[in-house]
Formats: C-alpha cells, sequence, structure tokens
C-alpha cells in the first residue's frame, strides 16, 4: 500500500503535461515534503500504474534522466520524452529552460 506520500507524489507527477518535465525537488515540494526528492524517487521505482503515472516526465534538477529509469533505463526515459517533444541540449540533459514544467 502507498504511503500518503506516495499517492501525492502520484497525483501531482499525472498532472505533468506531454511535452514537459519536472525535477524530483520539484514534485516534493509540491506533495508537500520540499526535502523529499530521494523520496519521489523511490515511489516512482515503484509506480503501481506505467503509462498512467508518467514517471519519465521527472528528471534531475540539472535535467539528467535518471540512469536507473525503472521501466527501461535512462535510454528508454530520454526517448519516450523526445516522442513527446521535449528537448535535450548537446551534454544529454534535457533543457530545463524550455521545458521545466511550471
Amino acid at each position: 500500500m502507498p504511503s500518503e506520500f506516495s499517492i501525492k507524489i502520484y497525483e501531482i507527477v499525472k498532472q505533468i503535461p506531454q511535452g514537459c518535465v519536472a525535477s524530483y525537488g520539484q514534485v516534493a515540494a509540491l506533495a508537500g515534503n520540499p526535502r523529499g526528492a530521494r523520496g519521489v524517487g523511490f515511489a516512482l521505482h515503484r509506480n503501481p500504474e506505467p503509462g498512467v503515472i508518467p514517471c519519465h516526465r521527472v528528471v534531475f534538477a540539472d535535467g539528467g534522466v535518471a540512469p536507473g529509469f525503472a521501466f527501461g533505463g535512462p535510454d528508454a526515459q530520454r526517448r519516450l520524452l523526445e516522442a513527446e517533444g521535449v528537448v535535450f541540449l548537446p551534454d544529454g540533459k534535457v533543457d530545463m529552460q524550455r521545458c521545466r514544467w511550471l
């Protein structure tokens, strides 16, 4: 059974629109725990509804994709984001200025 914090995380991540990303810290703050970025990562790694909860839209604050992306690895996360129109910089990170949600 997911914790109350995890449930909040899932509800927030469901709101991230296609073509946008949020950072783990941003999601944590919106869920009421601004220091809970690591908890966001744990919750998304256990995503109970892949495809419904778009966890691929959550990246590191610097735009980096998760090396341990639970649903196919970092290449899969990047492919999913690119398919939605998320822009990557030459260094392989998401262009957070263009694609950050909120």
